[in-house]
């Protein structure tokens, strides 16, 4: 019985770490309007642990997950090439009536 307690744990572990923070930018607040959420997550989530860590961690119903990656650029800082991080970016279509403040959660 103690091993599906531990299994149980480590799924909602893996929750937290999947999503990493919200996209706050114009074009995501203006999404959000429309019933989607866009945050950071995991380089190696899939669109079903985000869709899991999505429901477990704020009751709400998802629709579709959308995932891109974006490699990051080489740039120049202050005189010295350099590399920006690549990152995994999530939009998440929620069901009708179901909302969700990134801002007031802890990530």
């Amino acid at each position: 019985m103690s091993a599906k307690k531990k299994q149980k744990t480590v799924a909602t572990e893996r929750h937290y770490n999947v999503i990493k923070a919200p996209v706050i930018t114009e074009k995501a607040t203006m999404i959000s309007e429309f019933g989607h959420i866009a945050c950071y997550v995991d380089m190696t989530a899939t669109k079903k642990e985000i869709k899991d860590a999505f429901e477990a961690l704020f009751d709400v119903t998802v629709l579709k997950v959308n995932t891109l990656r974006q490699v990051g650029k080489s740039k120049r800082f202050k005189g010295r090439p350099g590399q920006r991080s690549d990152y995994k970016k999530a939009i998440v279509k929620l069901a009708e009536g179901d909302q969700v403040d990134l801002t007031s959660k802890v990530l």
